[in-house]
Parts: structure tokens; C-alpha cells; sequence
């Protein structure tokens, strides 16, 4: 009698302390989830995150890692709507992370772009001189006029535009008493003709100039 009341008092021990082990398993696991606060600050900077790396042209420069960044972004707001903060948590954060890489790598990104578009313009404006340069060499290349100097042929355009010369006639011979030489050599010549209606005395007066001007 006493074993079986030995058995009797020992399983309803082992089963109180199963649930009583059960019901401390829940609290425990009520108390984990209620001490873990929603991630409400995690999951705004992943998406300012996110909205700057669009801003800064990630999906032109880095859309591998924006991807990953929006996808694990998506996971966490599942996670969150779960009650699964912590593992809202830790979406959120690697999201941020993917999100800021793909920010710094589309700024690097554009700040090539913008270098090469300098060096392309340096490039094109380095031809542009060389090409003038060459241009004024040739120019300066090229042989001067010579100037035309005094007494030298008139080229045929010149000469074709002056008139015609004029014909040269022949003077006529001067009288015989002019080309006679002074009577008495003294000097003087005489005129030949007199005029009419002068005496003798005037005749002998105004017929004879001195030769050289002198008297």
C-alpha cells in the first residue's frame, strides 16, 4: 500500500512540472519580444538612405547595390508587420548599408563623368589650336610681293590703260637772219623786219639786243 501511494503522489509532480516548465517557456518568450521596441528609427534612416542614393543617380551608376539595399528595405517592413523587431532591426540596418555604398559609388560616378567631359572639351580645344597654328604657319609660309621699283617696265595691264602719245611733229626752221651771226662783234643781233609806222631812229634803237642780258 504504501509503494502505490508512493506512485500515485509521484506523476501528477512530473506533470505539474512540465507545464509548469512550458508556461515559463512562454513567459520568457512574451517577455524577449515585449523588452525588443519596433525599430521605428532604424527603418527612417534606411529609407533616407534609400532616398538619397536615388537623388545622387544610383540607378544609373549602382543599381546592383541599390537593389539589394530596396530588397532587404522590403523585408524589413514585412519583419516589422511580423512583430519581428529585432529581426526588423537588422534588415534595416544592412539596407542602410547598401543604400549608402550605392550613394557614394554613384557621386564617384558623376564626378567622372564630369572629368571626362572637361578632358574631352581640353582635348577638343588643343585641336582647335594646333589646326590655327598650322594655318598661320602656312600663311606666313607663303612668298611676299616684290615691290615694284623705280624705272622698271610697266607690267601690260598698266600700260594698256594709259592713252595714246600724241604724234611728234617737226618744227619749222627758224628764218636765215636769225641764225646769222652779231654784225661787228660787238654782241648784238639784229632784228630783221621793222614794224610799220616806226621811224629809222627807233628801228636803230629797239633792232639790236644785247647778247647775255648786258649792255
Amino acid at each position: 500500500m504504501v509503494h502505490t501511494s508512493f506512485l500515485s503522489t509521484r506523476r501528477p509532480t512530473g506533470l505539474n512540472a512540465a507545464v509548469r516548465i512550458g508556461l515559463l517557456a512562454g513567459l520568457l518568450l512574451l517577455a524577449g519580444c515585449a523588452s525588443v521596441p519596433p525599430p521605428n528609427e532604424a527603418m527612417n534612416l534606411a529609407q533616407a538612405q534609400l532616398q538619397a542614393a536615388h537623388d545622387a543617380g544610383a540607378a544609373d551608376y549602382d543599381p546592383v547595390d541599390l537593389g539589394f539595399a530596396q530588397e532587404k528595405f522590403q523585408q524589413a517592413q514585412a519583419a516589422m508587420s511580423a512583430r519581428k523587431y529585432a529581426q526588423a532591426a537588422d534588415l534595416a540596418a544592412e539596407s542602410r548599408a547598401d543604400a549608402n555604398l550605392a550613394r557614394i559609388k554613384a557621386e564617384l560616378g558623376a564626378a567622372r563623368a564630369q572629368i571626362q567631359v572637361k578632358m574631352d572639351a581640353n582635348a577638343e580645344l588643343r585641336e582647335k589650336g594646333a589646326q590655327a597654328a598650322a594655318a598661320a604657319a602656312a600663311e606666313f609660309a607663303k612668298p611676299l610681293p616684290m615691290p615694284a621699283t623705280a624705272g622698271s617696265a610697266p607690267s601690260p595691264a598698266s600700260s594698256s590703260a594709259l592713252p595714246p602719245a600724241a604724234p611728234v611733229e617737226d618744227m619749222p626752221a627758224p628764218p636765215e637772219s636769225v641764225l646769222s651771226a652779231p654784225s661787228g662783234g660787238e654782241g648784238f643781233q639784229s632784228v630783221p623786219t621793222q614794224a610799220p609806222g616806226q621811224s629809222q631812229d627807233s628801228n636803230a634803237v629797239q633792232g639790236f639786243q644785247p647778247v647775255g642780258g648786258q649792255l
